[in-house]
């Protein structure tokens, strides 16, 4: 058993931990449920803290990191053949071994295109990029992990549709955060959310040069 790991039980008891089966080369995952009014559970990596990343002076003390999918009540974890429902395994395994095979590092506000060319999560969800960032909808529940030789933090993943993408780099992380919030949209995954943009961002977006 990990450290993060008995931290979680401390944090949210054993019968909301569950430690998940995944292949011998793949990051370790924990589901955990929450007793709240979110009516929510969080895939979380469990050991990619175990990996130093190499971080910028202005984010200093936040080389450690889990990231999660915060999936909604009617998610099908065991569903193993419904496409809207598997992608989340596969994703956080490319996403967790990218991490470490580039010696990158991962931090609130980082954008990763889904595939090259870009593609759709599934067929119900459009989106084609994530959008990284600090806990939102579990704020309370996923405050970073303390231990004595580091801090461990938890980032959560949103899907975004590529004219949000656009928009963030045009206008920056936090107008888009901003525009997210506006629309109430969370990491909490949604299969049937549309695009926050307007659609003349989205006419301006394609609108050719002359």
């Amino acid at each position: 058993m990990t450290q993060l790991e008995e931290k979680f039980l401390e944090r949210f008891g054993t019968e909301n931990v569950q430690k998940l089966n995944v292949n011998a080369n793949d990051m370790p995952l924990l589901l955990i449920t929450f007793n709240n009014e979110s009516n929510t559970k969080a895939l979380v990596t469990n050991g990619l803290n175990e990996y130093f990343m190499n971080v910028p002076e202005k984010v200093k003390g936040r080389e450690f990191n889990e990231i999660y999918f915060c999936l909604p009540s009617y998610w099908e974890l065991q569903d193993f053949e419904n496409p809207d429902m598997n992608w989340v395994f596969e994703w956080i395994q490319k996403l967790a071994k990218h991490v470490v095979s580039k010696n990158t590092w991962f931090g609130s506000g980082h954008t990763i295109p889904c595939g090259n060319p870009f593609q759709a999560l599934s067929p119900k969800m459009k989106q084609n990029h994530f959008f990284l960032c600090d806990p939102i909808l579990l704020k309370e529940e996923l405050q970073p992990f303390v231990f004595e030789d580091k801090t461990i933090y938890m980032l959560g993943i949103i899907p975004i549709f590529e004219e949000e993408m656009d928009y963030k780099q045009g206008k920056g992380t936090v107008k888009l955060l901003q525009k997210l919030n506006n629309h109430g949209v969370t990491e909490k995954l949604d299969n049937y959310r549309g695009t926050v943009m307007r659609s003349k961002w989205k006419l301006f977006r394609n609108t050719p040069l002359k």
